[in-house]
């Protein structure tokens, strides 16, 4: 007895599939029902003190709910694991990683982002104190050091260079700019140099 081979035996399958159907097997295929896509609920929530009533889908973050359907790109997305800052908001007066927060979960919140920080159209004491200090580099990091920086002052209105640096630890920079955003959150507190970047005395006397 011949053996067949596999590709016979799908072809000889295939065809005895059609005849007795009559449809082709691609239009079968098509003829599948699918099902329909999931019913978008909605929330309401206020960003940057304007009302919103928006629709979510099951799943969406927040930060795909400010950049996509909002267009407030200020927030960035970058690692989308809580780990690097940059899409840093403010949710009901606490800063969160908008990548870990379920659009859901912002129902009746009020959300600052980085466009609703500038007073009146003009820069904050800090804004300025970041472009001053050369803090922003390439800024992808900006928006959320910012946030976070804007956070710590609201909390400690003169913070040591420990508390900057525990303040800010959620937030990293690729430009490696610690320093400079050291600089700049002193200067907002009114504390410009007074630590950061102070020569010593005995480095004084001695000339240097």
């Amino acid at each position: 007895m011949s053996k067949i081979s596999r590709r016979a035996f799908v072809e000889t399958t295939g065809a005895g599939l059609v005849v007795a159907t009559g449809v082709p097997l691609a239009s079968q295929e098509a003829a599948t029902p699918t099902s329909p896509p999931a019913p978008r609920s909605s929330i309401q929530l206020t960003v940057n003190g304007t009302a919103r009533k928006l629709p979510f889908a099951p799943g969406q973050t927040l930060l795909d709910l400010l950049r996509e359907d909002l267009a407030l790109t200020g927030t960035k997305e970058c690692c989308l694991v809580g780990e690097c800052g940059a899409c840093t908001v403010s949710l009901n007066g606490l800063i969160v990683d908008s990548c870990l927060v379920l659009a859901a979960e912002a129902d009746g919140a009020e959300v600052t982002t980085i466009e609703g920080v500038a007073e009146n159209g003009s820069l904050t004491r800090l804004q300025q104190a970041f472009l001053d200090a050369g803090a922003v580099q390439c800024g992808f990091c900006s928006p959320g050091q910012v946030m976070a920086a804007r956070d710590l002052l609201a909390r400690v209105p003169h913070p040591s260079v420990a508390e900057i640096h525990e303040g800010l630890a959620g937030n990293l920079c690729r430009c490696a700019c610690y320093e400079q955003i050291t600089e700049a959150v002193l200067a907002a507190s009114g504390a410009a140099h007074a630590t950061a970047g102070a020569v010593p005395a005995a480095s004084k006397a001695a000339g240097q």
